[in-house]
């Protein structure tokens, strides 16, 4: 009887060791986790030495006003060639919206820095004012038909009114690159001339990308300290002007300086309005 029960008790203590626990669900991460994860899976971005050392040199917490920026980047401008100046401003803008876009151009006091190739679609008299302006290319068939071809050795193309209805076949050479003439942008002009004049001097295009933020050269590092600033100044005065009418609440989220090789330096908003 004994012997029984000794028996039955260790066969209830096999049958429990193979009791198989059923396996639950998943359950769903928030998106906090979520964050963490993708954080932790991502390769680790590699910082050299030089931008390491470069950085420590600017105050994470602070806010510079545009004159204590611009100085700080000029010195923090250690590349073996000469550096551009460059704002990054992030916009309270979605560009999916027609009515939240920007697209404008803005004539630099102190110019960029850059010397402009100018292509000029126009022919007669506006051809020849271009051409006597400065103009690096002046065609209008002919250089229509280059550009199908996949020429675009030029920074900027600007045309007469006349050229535009020609230049639809030119969307898919011409549109990504941003090349595209636009009234817009000051590049569609019944007196090329004029337009090829203020382009050598410095004034540029610039528009909002796909996540509502402007990148915009503004100068070169070897620029004097005060005319950096008058260019910032002027370039944030125009983005100011060019607020769409589908922008709501404050414009600017954040603004930030960085030559080409340089680290970010945050700008103080207020003194930028100021």
């Amino acid at each position: 009887m004994l012997y029984c029960r000794a028996s039955l008790l260790l066969l209830a203590a096999v049958a429990r060791a193979w009791v198989v626990t059923p396996l639950l669900p998943p359950q769903p991460l928030s998106q906090a986790e979520e964050c963490c994860s993708a954080r932790a899976a991502a390769p680790a971005m590699m910082v050299s030495r030089r931008m390491a050392a470069l950085a420590a040199e600017v105050d994470e917490e602070k806010f510079y006003t545009p004159a204590e920026a611009c100085s700080l980047m000029k010195k923090l401008a250690n590349a073996k060639f000469v550096e551009t100046a460059e704002l990054h401003g992030n916009l309270n803008l979605d560009p999916k919206y027609n009515d939240q876009q920007i697209r404008t151009t803005v004539s630099l006091p102190h110019g960029t820095g850059n010397d402009v190739k100018v292509a000029v679609l126009a022919d007669g008299p506006a051809a020849d004012a271009a051409k006597a302006a400065g103009a690096d290319l002046v065609g209008f068939e002919d250089l229509i038909q280059d550009i199908a071809g996949g020429m675009t050795d030029f920074d900027v193309l600007l045309a007469t009114p006349a050229a535009m209805p020609k230049l639809a076949k030119l969307g898919k050479v011409l549109g990504p690159k941003g090349l595209m003439p636009s009234p817009k942008a000051g590049t569609v002009s019944p007196n090329p001339g004029e337009a090829v004049n203020e382009f050598k001097a410095g004034k540029i295009e610039f528009r909002t990308d796909k996540q509502g933020i402007v990148h915009v050269p503004f100068g070169k590092v070897d620029f004097d300290d005060s005319k950096l600033t008058e260019n910032l100044l002027s370039l944030t005065d125009t983005i100011e002007k060019a607020r769409p009418s589908g922008c709501k609440g404050k414009l600017w989220i954040t603004a930030t300086l960085s030559s080409t090789m340089g680290p970010a330096i945050k700008l103080d908003l207020a003194s930028l309005k100021a």
